[in-house]
């Protein structure tokens, strides 16, 4: 054998290899990270090794029916083109036709035959705008990922339903009015509109492409958030909707799958004045109404017009929705809403939580309060309450996501309060590192972060305090860990000011002290 032909056959056996030890961390439901697969991979190998894992890893989502997202992968592997990612989401066996991109700020449709018309537009050119990918769709149309031609940049593409584009000449007057209105704009917690226009009997909006994924996405994979998270992410739709309200500009159907959450934990919100017209159900109510109706407010029911007062009543449904997981009703039909006339209060989510803050139950029932007199006028009024109950302090994802952007070794997971984050360690060791907040009041409350390292045996205490005096960060302690002593490397500080930095340092260096500890009394790898 030819040394050519030697080289080909090791690369394609250690291919082989990381994608079967890959896999079998899928199967066994490790959740394995592909940049750690990548590490050591070298340039010959690396660009087809991470295909290949990639592959498998979207084939396993499908299988498991999760909904690979174009966003998902972009931001992680910018050395893949946005074409290249999404031809293997779509190549994968376990997806079929109806697979979509999960981007879309309307719920996907469902449709078989709607998602096949959607899809043959893949590939094509409407003026400057080259058709990649179909992100998602709904009642008011299809959300496409396109190239603009002109400026070689990525950016989404929304076509009106032709029902709405063609034959309802009002909705157009109003879609034309509201999206030069919602051109102008600018904020960071608004998904950017760029361009409205009309081409080849085709009305359409050109808009900022902010990858990740919807808000409803959001809640459906991690049910209740924790309250920092929640309070942090609905202030800032807070203030997306403060900005548009002081112009004047009314949403109009505010609810989780019109906000992005970008993989940095930025809340975006999109779809402004375009929320669908519905008639009553009931033959006797002659009534149009605006928006989806469990996120609509009780006067809308009762004839009134949208106003900033309905969107900030619908936010407090979307904070309700992050707090507990889901609405805090069962009636899904227009008609079942419209009789009803919403006029029951929401629950508290005390009696749900009841680990929350009095604060931020105050703050939901004041958002969602059924008079208009009790509620904030606007979401100016929203924003500011709900700043006020957030404080200064930072939730835990966003600090993570500060702390370990550039960082591949470093993967977390969520468990109630706690997290888990594990890092991979040289040697294929690995290691856990949990980061917990003290249940004091909030000025006092301490972030816990700690590993285990083996079993407090009695046997290695003189071993263990030897080994405490090399600890440089942190300290070496005992600690019932679910009702089991164990040796842990732990370090703590004040919730209210840490910083990414402090958590960063921690997480790397108590990782590798509680790996050299747990090598040293056990010298194996448990963790």
């Amino acid at each position: 054998m030819d040394d050519e032909n030697f080289d080909s056959l090791a690369v394609e056996r250690k291919i082989d290899a990381r994608c079967d030890e890959f896999q079998r961390a899928l199967t066994n439901g490790q959740s394995p990270r592909i940049e750690n697969f990548l590490a050591d991979a070298p340039p010959l190998v690396y660009l087809r090794l991470l295909k290949e894992l990639l592959g498998l890893e979207i084939d396993y989502r499908c299988a498991q029916n999760q909904q690979p997202a174009l966003s998902d992968y972009a931001h992680r592997f910018p050395n893949l083109s946005l074409e290249q990612i999404n031809s293997i989401i779509e190549s994968s066996p376990a997806n079929g036709v109806q697979s979509t991109v999960s981007f879309s700020y309307d719920v996907p449709g469902s449709n078989l035959a709607k998602n096949l018309e959607a899809h043959r537009l893949i590939g094509r050119k409407l003026h400057i705008y080259r058709f990649v990918s179909l992100l998602g769709a709904g009642a008011m149309g299809q959300v496409y990922l396109v190239l603009h031609d002109d400026l070689q940049r990525h950016c989404a593409l929304k076509i009106l339903a032709p029902k709405h584009g063609v034959y309802d000449s009002e909705y157009i007057a109003q879609f034309q009015q509201e999206g030069q209105a919602a051109a102008a704009l600018i904020h960071p917690n608004i998904v950017g509109l760029h361009a409205i226009g009309y081409i080849a009997e085709t009305h359409f909006l050109e808009m900022e492409y902010v990858p990740g994924i919807t808000l409803e996405q959001l809640i459906a994979k991690e049910g209740s958030l924790p309250a920092d998270r929640a309070l942090r992410l609905a202030t800032m739709v807070a203030d997306g909707l403060a900005a548009a309200h002081r112009i004047g500009i009314i949403h109009r159907d505010v609810k989780p799958a019109n906000v992005i959450v970008t993989p940095d934990g930025i809340a975006k919100v999109g779809d402004f004045g375009l929320a669908t017209k519905m008639k009553s159900e009931d033959e006797e109510d002659e009534r149009d109404f605006c928006g989806t109706p469990n996120y609509m407010a009780p006067e809308l029911f009762q004839g009134l017009d949208a106003s900033p007062a309905s969107d900030v009543y619908a936010l407090g449904l979307c904070l309700f929705q992050m707090l507990i997981g889901k609405l805090p009703w069962q009636e899904s039909s227009l008609l079942q809403l419209a009789r009803f006339g919403r006029i029951e209060t929401i629950p508290n989510v005390l009696t749900i939580r009841p680990e929350l803050s009095p604060a931020i139950a105050e703050c939901v029932e004041l958002l969602t309060a059924t008079s208009l007199s009790q509620r904030p006028a606007d979401a100016v009024a929203a924003s500011k309450l709900l700043h006020a109950v957030l404080g200064s302090e930072r939730d835990i994802e966003s600090l993570f996501v500060e702390a370990f952007r550039n960082d591949t070794t470093i993967t977390w997971n969520r468990e109630g309060e706690r997290y888990s984050l594990t890092r991979q360690l040289p040697g294929n060791r690995r290691q856990i590192v949990y980061i917990e907040t003290t249940e004091h009041a909030t000025l006092e409350r301490i972030l816990l972060i700690y590993s285990t390292c083996c079993d407090a045996n009695p046997t290695f205490y003189e071993r263990a305090l030897r080994q405490n005096w090399i600890v440089m960060h942190g300290s070496l302690a005992i600690r019932d860990i679910d009702g089991k002593p164990m040796f842990v490397v732990i370090n703590a500080y004040p919730r209210s000011t840490v910083a990414p930095e402090e958590i960063r340092r921690s997480v790397l260096d108590i990782a590798i002290h509680a790996d050299e500890v747990e090598r040293y009394l056990t010298g194996i790898d448990r963790y």
